[in-house]
């Protein structure tokens, strides 16, 4: 495995490379607070046929995390991985993205769908569908990440791991609970706050009306206890043309931290590794 930064658009963007001599190229992107790391007991399941990169967000892991806003936006994590696929000279891939980075991950097909192969989506969202709703998650959105600046790091991962959608969490083992926890504690305030503000839920472009022109393979993935995202799956099944909808027993939102094995195991059952 290789860990490397390397300057595109402007930041400094850290990603890891597995088996990097294969041709065949699968991209993972993590959720908020995540990083490269949060992928590594998937990736130790899966084959070396293929090569594996995973990429820090903007505002995440080791990727810078600029001050100024302009850097956060959806738009612009999608130019910069844009430009990293350019410069990796890597035509066409399959797509991994959990939470905010199955959030990155849709508007980086719906903006460049000739790159993707297969786009597979954890527990993501295309955005909200009315301005009501939008308005509402943007000013909870900036309330958050004020409090991240005002009260620092601690405070937030001490909040933000007692949220309904991880209690599921409470029930791994203490080990992994606390890998979770400090790969949270190691982001910077700054980069987290930003990209609350700069693509959150709310500010983000909704893809709602645009899932019905994407005809490459779609694969979305629940967990049987994250209620609310196999609602949006469902919907969103109904207006992609190829599209199948997984649900994995027993786990919540992230399925690939409470259950790696059978992560993996959709991953190469669906790629056909």
């Amino acid at each position: 495995m290789a860990s490397v930064i390397t300057n595109i658009r402007g930041i400094d963007v850290h990603y890891e490379v597995h088996n990097a001599r294969q041709e065949q190229t699968i991209v993972f992107l993590h959720g908020f607070t995540g990083s490269t790391r949060t992928w590594d007991e998937v990736i130790e399941q899966l084959p070396a046929t293929h090569r594996l990169i995973t990429i820090d967000l903007v505002g995440h892991g080791q990727t810078d995390a600029p001050k100024l806003l302009r850097y956060y936006s959806m738009q612009e994590q999608v130019e910069i991985l844009e430009a990293f696929f350019e410069w990796k000279q890597i035509e066409q891939f399959d797509l991994i993205g959990y939470s905010m980075g199955g959030r990155v991950a849709l508007a980086y097909a719906m903006n460049y769908p000739q790159r993707i192969h297969t786009l597979i989506l954890e527990n993501a969202s295309p955005g909200l569908k009315t301005i009501e709703e939008r308005e509402q998650r943007i000013q909870l959105d900036h309330l958050l990440a004020d409090r991240i600046e005002q009260r620092g790091i601690v405070d937030f991962v001490d909040y933000w791991q007692d949220i309904p959608l991880f209690q599921t969490q409470k029930l791994l083992s203490e080990e992994k609970q606390h890998a979770i926890r400090e790969e949270r504690l190691n982001q910077q305030e700054i980069g987290l706050a930003n990209s609350l503000r700069g693509m959150g839920t709310g500010q983000q472009n909704s893809y709602w009306p645009e899932l019905s022109k994407f005809e490459k393979n779609v694969v979305l993935l629940n967990g049987e206890l994250d209620l609310k995202f196999i609602t949006i799956s469902e919907q969103m099944k109904g207006l992609f043309p190829n599209a199948q909808q997984i649900v994995v027993s027993k786990v919540g939102h992230a399925i690939h931290v409470e259950n790696p094995q059978s992560f993996a195991t959709i991953v190469k059952e669906q790629l056909h590794l």
